[in-house]
């Protein structure tokens, strides 16, 4: 069985989380070009390798990042938002 650490609740199974997606900076609405905007909305990194992504201790409704490396499928270590990066 896989575990996942969640940083307000410990080790669990990973059958308890959701993934939600990557992690990434969203531009200003306001500024930003169309193309720049589409590019965001519509594009994402596949390439395998470390990746910062959201997942959702679902039975806590705990939202975190996860820093996982996609090509080895190994969780790097996990953090609240505004935490540690």
């Amino acid at each position: 069985m896989k575990i996942m650490t969640c940083p307000v609740n410990g080790p669990r199974a990973v059958t308890e989380f959701v993934y939600w997606g990557e992690a990434r900076e969203m531009p200003d609405p306001d500024r930003v070009s169309d193309d720049a905007w589409a590019d965001y909305v519509f594009n994402r990194n596949g390439a395998p390798g470390v990746k910062k992504e959201w997942w959702c201790h679902a039975p806590s409704n705990t939202w975190f990042i996860a820093e996982r490396d996609t090509e080895r499928d190994v969780v790097l270590r996990t953090y609240l938002p505004g935490g540690s990066h």
